[in-house]
């Protein structure tokens, strides 16, 4: 098969997915109909359309931002069968942090750059409805770096109420590496922000958080449409329900639209990575720009390689690559650097 055929028949059954588990029989039909009308379409749009590369030619050419992909290992931990969500640790440089989506327990599992187990730890406090992100960032105390767990997927668009989970991050040591999910370390107790929309329910698998001022973000999932984007500010507490503020959409340069499944927020707060089934996508903050000014940038497509379900992605914390993982096993560790 030719690499743009490759590219269609995983896009196809990463649709095929997301439109089960939203509108269960009528998936078919919908899925049908799109294969149909990419198969017609998608030797003129490769030949017409270069500057919008698909993720097969991003990891053989790159972009003008960042290099091709590379797979630097397979995450070790077998029961990371469905990674959703992934950040850089600030407390353990060189370390990293993901989860899996729903069905699982409230785990989050430490790993390294070879993928490398480092540790499971429960979530105290913390319930796992549907996990789609992870993110890190300030909080109540100074000095303390904190992980913000985002329960917030909705494929039916029935709750009235999302959660992110709010805990101290936890400092992996070498007594804790050999923890397992059978047998985990426990966090400190975790703070539950209740979150709400201002314009009704949606669903989403993107959660990020501001590296200085610990302002969290939100990017909503959804089909060939513009996704939108919402914020709360802090101080956020566990006092009651937040109202998010919306603060716009994104326009992406993509033939899924709107079907981000993650993103996250370099640590100098410059620039936010955002990924869907086919590729990856940054933007760049403005010199001396207003950081809600990023909304309104170009986004430039970033290859990420061969994934299955691709519904992860983080910056190093050095802010000179992404990192990206995959749902299913073995689970792949890609990354990309910057030129």
């Amino acid at each position: 098969m030719t690499r743009v055929a490759v590219t269609l028949a995983r896009t196809v059954t990463s649709l095929w997915s997301f439109y089960l588990r939203r509108w269960g029989r009528f998936a078919m039909l919908g899925c049908l109909l799109l294969a149909m009308v990419s198969c017609q379409q998608v030797p003129q749009r490769a030949k017409a359309e270069p500057l919008t590369p698909t993720a097969s030619q991003g990891t053989s050419k790159g972009t003008e931002t960042y290099g091709p992909a590379t797979r630097l290992a397979v995450l070790e931990d077998p029961a990371i069968k469905e990674s959703s969500g992934l950040v850089a640790s600030r407390s353990t440089p060189g370390l990293f942090w993901t989860h899996n989506d729903s069905g699982d327990g409230p785990f989050i599992y430490g790993f390294d750059s070879r993928g490398g187990r480092k540790g499971v730890w429960r979530v105290v406090d913390a319930f796992a409805r549907d996990w789609e992100g992870i993110a890190a960032g300030p909080g109540p105390q100074r000095k303390q770096s904190y992980l913000y767990i985002g329960d917030i997927g909705d494929n039916r668009e029935q709750r009235s109420e999302i959660v992110v989970y709010r805990v101290p991050e936890p400092t992996i040591s070498a007594a804790e590496i050999s923890s397992t999910k059978s047998k985990p370390r426990f966090t400190e107790s975790a703070e539950a922000i209740r979150l709400r929309y201002p314009d009704g329910k949606h669903d989403a698998e993107t959660l990020m958080v501001h590296p200085l001022t610990g302002s969290l973000f939100i990017v909503t999932k959804v089909a060939f449409a513009n996704p939108g984007i919402y914020e709360a500010s802090r101080p956020m507490s566990s006092d009651g329900p937040i109202t998010l503020k919306r603060l716009g959409e994104l326009n992406i340069p993509s033939l899924l639209g709107g079907i981000i499944t993650g993103g996250d927020i370099s640590p100098d707060g410059r620039r936010v990575a955002l990924c869907d089934y086919m590729q990856g996508y940054e933007i760049v903050l403005p010199d001396g720009a207003a950081f809600n000014t990023i909304w309104n940038q170009p986004l430039r497509p970033i290859g990420l390689g061969q994934r299955k379900q691709g519904e992860a992605i983080a910056y190093r914390l050095d802010g000179n690559a992404l990192l990206a993982t995959s749902e299913g096993l073995p689970a792949p560790l890609i990354q990309v650097v910057r030129r």
